[in-house]
């Protein structure tokens, strides 16, 4: 399966957006961006030190991953980014229209029990009860799919396909 449109694999911290979006990529046959690239340093700093993003830390690292979705238009692609609220997702429609989500959802135990096995990354899990907090799902009038992350990851992946490709019939 092929997709003209930008995937954006969102989702809480910890529900596998780096380890599904490649394998999405990857089975679609476009790139692969990933989202925490995008962060500006200062973004990094504030996280690594247990401190939630604000909105202002957010717009510009969203601009630039809309930025990407809006170069890779027509030619399809998958990126990273949480998106946890409708605001944010907006704001990357704004740069790119034909985004489509994909939602990674999951109980909280089997996210933060995979959020503690991961090494080198700076999202702590005291920042999960923030995540979840912020999280606005996705609503029926955005385009999107949302996938339960229980499973491997390629088993989340088939799902994943699944779905998109029910959504683009």
């Amino acid at each position: 399966m092929s997709t003209p449109h930008v995937v954006v694999v969102m989702g809480v911290a910890g529900t596998g957006k780096t380890t599904i979006g490649p394998l999405l990529a990857d089975a679609l046959g476009v790139p692969y961006a990933e989202g925490d690239d995008f962060h500006p340093p200062a973004n990094i700093a504030k996280m690594s030190a247990g401190t939630p993003l604000d909105d202002d830390d957010r717009w510009p690292w969203l601009d630039a991953i809309g930025q990407w979705a809006h170069g890779r238009a027509g030619l399809g692609g998958v990126v990273s980014s949480s998106a946890l609220k409708r605001a944010y997702r907006d704001r990357l429609r704004a740069e790119a229209p034909d985004a489509v989500f994909l939602h990674l959802t999951g109980d909280r135990a089997l996210i933060e029990r995979r959020m503690a096995d991961r090494k080198g990354h700076f999202m702590p899990t005291a920042l999960l009860d923030s995540q979840f907090a912020t999280l606005q799902p996705l609503q029926a009038d955005e385009a999107g799919v949302s996938v339960d992350v229980s499973g491997t990851p390629e088993e989340i992946t088939d799902r994943a396909v699944a779905a998109l490709r029910r959504l683009a019939n």
